[in-house]
């Protein structure tokens, strides 16, 4: 239990809680103070636990021997309208969390080929598995939020600098991206089983995309 911890539960709330603190310092390079304000301006990783996300809903996944865990971080609070710029700057903040997911997989992954150096055996698998873990859960996030549908960040990257109310309106449902969401990702691959198809198409685009980047990565 305790290794699962290590190399499963801990790269995946590094994962989430690094792609929010990310958002939090670019949002303030940018011109708005709301995350300092919300003490959230922090590396220390409790500022960003939510109860929920970052600790049940793992531990059920761990608990359960799904082979997969899920969670989130409490989400950055973000007052557009203190941005320097708000069409470019936008774009930049909506990108932050996505970049830094990139880079602490590249990141993981170079120190994945030295760990191969790593004399003790027990050791050696132990933060191989760690690396490796790093790698996936980063780039896995990264490509779930660039998905250009809100309230997921892809959707801001893609359409953030419109000044057009109809797009801000549809970059604000987030109730409605949510359910949406949900429906490609869990609902819809249900009845298409069960009338004999399989059709899976917000999975087979995060697993396909994920799968190019971490080869490319390792």
């Amino acid at each position: 239990m305790l290794i699962s911890v290590i190399v499963t539960y801990i790269p995946l709330t590094l994962a989430i809680i690094f792609h929010e603190i990310a958002h939090a310092y670019v949002a303030y390079w940018c011109g708005d103070n709301t995350s300092q304000l919300q003490q959230r301006l922090s590396l220390n990783p409790l500022k960003h636990i939510d109860i929920v996300g970052t600790f049940l809903v793992p531990t059920m996944f761990l608990l359960a021997h799904t082979g997969f865990i899920f969670g989130w971080a409490k989400p950055i609070a973000i007052d557009y309208k203190k941005l320097h710029n708000t069409q470019r700057d936008i774009i930049w903040v909506s990108s932050a969390g996505i970049l830094a997911n990139l880079g602490i997989a590249i990141i993981s992954a170079l120190l994945l080929k030295l760990a191969i150096f790593i004399p003790n055996p027990l050791i050696n698998g132990i933060t191989r598995l760690f690396l490796l873990n790093m790698v996936i859960y980063n780039v896995l996030l990264a490509v779930f939020n660039a998905f250009p549908f809100p309230p997921l960040d892809g959707s801001k990257i893609l359409l953030g600098w419109s000044k057009n109310p109809k797009i801000w309106k549809f970059l604000n449902s987030y109730r409605e991206g949510i359910f949406f969401i949900i429906f490609i990702a869990f609902i819809l691959p249900i009845i298409a089983s069960y009338f004999g198809y399989f059709f899976h198409p917000f999975g087979t685009y995060l697993i396909k995309t994920s799968q190019i980047i971490i080869d490319w990565f390792i």
